[in-house]
């Protein structure tokens, strides 16, 4: 569970970073320095899936440890469930903002003047 945090804080981080470079070119500025050799090839459309389907797990799994919970099943305790329900909540907050930057950057590309 901890590596799936790990993959999830990762992916996000590859997102984000992704929606800078994409900003920084429709603002008219150079991309950061960063080679695509020295970070390998990323495939925005592979990453930005990939986290999608990160948040969904989490709150898939959040469900069923809390339905688990709420039919007395045994081995699930009240703070997995609510430890999982924040991270969960946590992870698709943060999908939000990253959806909030891709929109502004696509904004501001369009409103670019060739």
């Amino acid at each position: 569970m901890a590596t799936q945090g790990i993959n999830q804080t990762q992916g996000i981080d590859q997102l984000l970073g992704e929606l800078r470079s994409a900003s920084a070119l429709a603002a008219g500025k150079a991309a950061p320095a960063q080679s695509a050799d020295a970070a390998g090839e990323v495939d925005f459309g592979s990453v930005l899936k990939s986290t999608l389907e990160q948040v969904n797990s989490a709150q898939q799994t959040s469900q069923e440890m809390q339905q688990q919970f709420e039919l007395g099943q045994n081995g699930v305790n009240l703070q997995d469930v609510m430890v999982s329900l924040q991270k969960a909540s946590l992870s698709f907050q943060t999908m939000q903002q990253a959806r909030n930057k891709l929109v502004s950057a696509y904004q501001e590309i369009m409103n670019t003047q060739v």
